[in-house]
């Protein structure tokens, strides 16, 4: 990951904002503290990344897929919800 992108993603992580969707709240787990959680482009390892998560991103959950086997979600940041991608269900914790 780019240097740069880490001030970026912080920013959308502590910039307020409001979300118009009714979307269950769901928040980033168990990556650790040196680790991003990868929001990619659909639903599955094959699909370029967009940006890494840290742990405790807020997120506003969609529906869910299953892709061999792995459960993917379609979220979106809760301080940027233009923002939207498909992380891991293994790394989502309800809030």
């Amino acid at each position: 990951m780019h240097r740069n992108t880490i001030p970026v993603i912080l920013t959308l992580v502590l910039a307020s904002g409001c979300s118009n969707f009714s979307d269950d709240r769901t928040s980033v787990v168990g990556t650790g503290q040196a680790e991003f959680l990868k929001l990619r482009a659909g639903p599955g390892l094959g699909f370029s990344v967009i940006l890494g998560l840290p742990d405790g991103t807020s997120l506003n959950r969609r529906d869910c897929v299953t892709e061999i086997g792995q459960l993917w979600c379609r979220v979106s940041l809760t301080a940027a919800p233009q923002i939207t991608g498909y992380v891991s269900a293994d790394y989502l914790s309800k809030r």
